[in-house]
């Protein structure tokens, strides 16, 4: 997936307010030298939350996992994945199914005075074809909001176009009209149609029909 529509996806919940998954911040200042881990669980609420936001049926389980470490300059290093299980409408048959998310994470957090800059940097090297890292996040009032990104990740991680397995689309195929069969017009010259044609029989029709118009014509 390109960085264009990573960046899409992440804007699909920005304001806090919305986001209905919560968890304790990570207070950056307390993040030890040896970095720590993270899990959070969505509880029923949260996932028809998400549910409703994301335009699902049902979110049926989401868990997400996080190591965090601190790097240099003040800058946060996220890793994780969210695993969920969601109810979702085959796009084929309009049955309902459930599908799969995993979906691995991988984000640097920065103080705001050092985005521009690292952003610039990652404009620079994503001119490229190859798969460039993510550009940071702002570390917002010293603190990293890791239920935001879990929701993040699990809104990328659903299948716009979900389908039932062995489901396929068919294209619906007209039956062949004969007339348009290429060799139709050959068929019209065969013998003993009564069109003529170039057999033996057409031929001598065609000479009985000379013969006679002499005869009569003398």
């Amino acid at each position: 997936m390109s960085r264009r529509d990573k960046e899409a996806s992440r804007d699909a919940i920005r304001d806090p307010v919305a986001n209905p998954w919560r968890a304790p911040p990570v207070i950056v200042a307390q993040i030890p030298e040896a970095g720590l881990h993270r899990e959070i669980e969505a509880d029923q609420a949260t996932r028809e939350g998400i549910a409703g936001i994301a335009d699902l049926p049902e979110v049926i389980s989401a868990h997400a996992s996080f190591d965090v470490t601190l790097k240099r300059d003040g800058k946060v290093h996220v890793e994780g994945r969210v695993q969920a299980r969601v109810g979702q409408i085959c796009v084929v048959t309009l049955d309902p199914i459930e599908s799969e998310i995993d979906e691995p994470i991988d984000q640097m957090f920065a103080p705001p005075e050092q985005i521009p800059e690292l952003s610039d940097m990652s404009e620079d090297d994503g001119e490229g074809d190859a798969d460039v890292p993510d550009p940071p996040e702002p570390i917002v009032n010293g603190q990293i909001d890791l239920a935001r990104l879990a929701t993040d990740a699990l809104f990328l991680g659903i299948d716009p176009y979900p389908r039932k397995p062995g489901a396929v689309f068919e294209q619906a195929v007209a039956a062949d009209d004969p007339q348009d069969h290429p060799f139709a017009a050959l068929k019209s010259l065969k013998p003993g149609n009564g069109q003529g044609g170039t057999g033996p029989q057409g031929s001598e029709a065609r000479s009985e029909g000379t013969s006679k118009g002499k005869l009569e014509g003398d």
